[in-house]
């Protein structure tokens, strides 16, 4: 690392390699899961309530754990996230069993859920008043592209080395998890809040400000095209006959554009403004998911780069979303981070685990389609979110 980088600049590298890596394990168990379950003996719907038991844990927690996280500003939370999502992940795609995958799942999910919101506050508190939206753009940018990774990493693993090899993958988070700790510095007994966080007040005050609530509604419906997108289509394209690779570059790929799309929300924000950002990511998923729905079984290599943009769109409100909610209390920049980042992927993976059973009866394709309507539908919320501002 240079060390004529300003301290502050190089804790916000560190943070978001640090993202990067995390979310990196976030991501691996999507395109092996459909052979997890084969090799376990167990049903897409069995194995999809198990996927969303990861976001459950990985996400709903993310709150509380931010309250801590207010409270304490020590870095512990970052470090210990980190080693518990890079041990556990991994090792729970070498499960015999649905009840140790399940264990190993939980306990990796909930060193993810310590990991994002500290995370997400100390970037924000090393970043410039000027330069927030980027730096929040970045380190966002950073942990979708890591998501990304997690797909290609696992699938390669899985179909050249095997699935017994995935370990492998825990030696890159434990190092960096060091690297950090000695590289992110500590926040001082001045930069720490002098008072301490009252946890009903402050989730009080969260959960009664209407804007929000709007921007969780959005974050969460955003997060139910992408987690659905995750869950079925592995499945979908494994019963074309479609190999783990294949299928793990197809997540890589649809992730890490959405990933470049967060990257530029804040050039496009600026170029077309916030709220146009909103509309086209909630309204334009709809079209894109009727067109890859028409083309995936005849014309696949047209449907995949529908597929990508989509992923492109669906992402690229998400920085502009982060920002703009912390800037409402930002007091509460973890909780809030937790919020949007976390609490938002918990409830819609509480709706959609009976996700599998729905598509098991109705056809995968077809919840897909219902799953874009939605957000498209909400866009109506855009509006109340930019009303008192006109």
């Amino acid at each position: 690392m240079n060390k004529f980088l300003p301290s502050n600049k190089k804790a916000l590298i560190w943070l978001s390699g640090g993202h990067f890596i995390n979310d990196i394990y976030t991501g691996v168990l999507n395109p092996i899961m459909p052979f997890i379950a084969a090799k376990i003996g167990i049903s897409m719907a069995i194995a999809t309530i198990i996927l969303t038991i990861s976001h459950i844990f990985s996400s709903l927690l993310q709150p509380v754990f931010g309250f801590f996280a207010d409270n304490i500003v020590k870095r512990s939370f970052i470090f210990w996230g980190l080693i518990l999502s890079s041990i556990f992940i991994p090792l729970s795609a070498m499960s015999d069993n649905p009840y140790v995958l399940v264990l190993f799942i939980i306990i990796g999910s909930i060193g993810s859920s310590l990991f994002h919101p500290q995370a997400l506050g100390f970037a924000s508190k090393f970043a410039t008043r000027d330069n927030l939206s980027k730096s929040m753009a970045v380190f966002i940018a950073m942990g979708t592209l890591g998501y990304s990774c997690g797909p290609i990493i696992s699938s390669a693993i899985t179909q050249f080395l095997g699935m017994h090899k995935m370990p492998l993958m825990t030696v890159i988070g434990i190092l960096w998890a060091v690297l950090m700790f000695i590289s992110v510095p500590k926040i001082s007994l001045q930069e720490r809040v002098t008072e301490k966080i009252d946890f009903k007040v402050a989730f009080k005050r969260i959960l009664t400000n209407r804007k929000l609530n709007i921007l969780n509604v959005i974050a969460m419906l955003k997060t139910m095209v992408m987690s659905s997108c995750f869950i079925l289509l592995p499945f979908l394209w494994k019963n074309m006959g479609y190999k783990p690779f294949y299928i793990g570059v197809a997540l890589f790929v649809f992730i890490f554009v959405g990933g470049i799309g967060s990257l530029t929300s804040s050039f496009i924000e600026k170029k077309i403004g916030a709220a146009k950002v909103f509309y086209i990511s909630m309204i334009s998923t709809l079209p894109l998911m009727l067109l890859f729905v028409a083309t995936y079984s005849t014309h696949p290599t047209l449907s995949i780069i529908i597929f990508i943009i989509m992923g492109f769109v669906t992402m690229m409100a998400t920085p502009v979303t982060m920002v703009m909610a912390q800037n409402v209390l930002p007091e509460y920049k973890s909780i809030i981070s937790g919020f949007i980042n976390g609490f938002s992927w918990g409830i819609v993976a509480i709706i959609m685990s009976m996700l599998g059973f729905v598509a098991e009866k109705f056809g995968i394709t077809n919840v897909l389609i219902l799953v874009s309507v939605i957000p498209a539908v909400c866009s109506i919320l855009v509006k109340e979110l930019f009303k008192n501002e006109n």
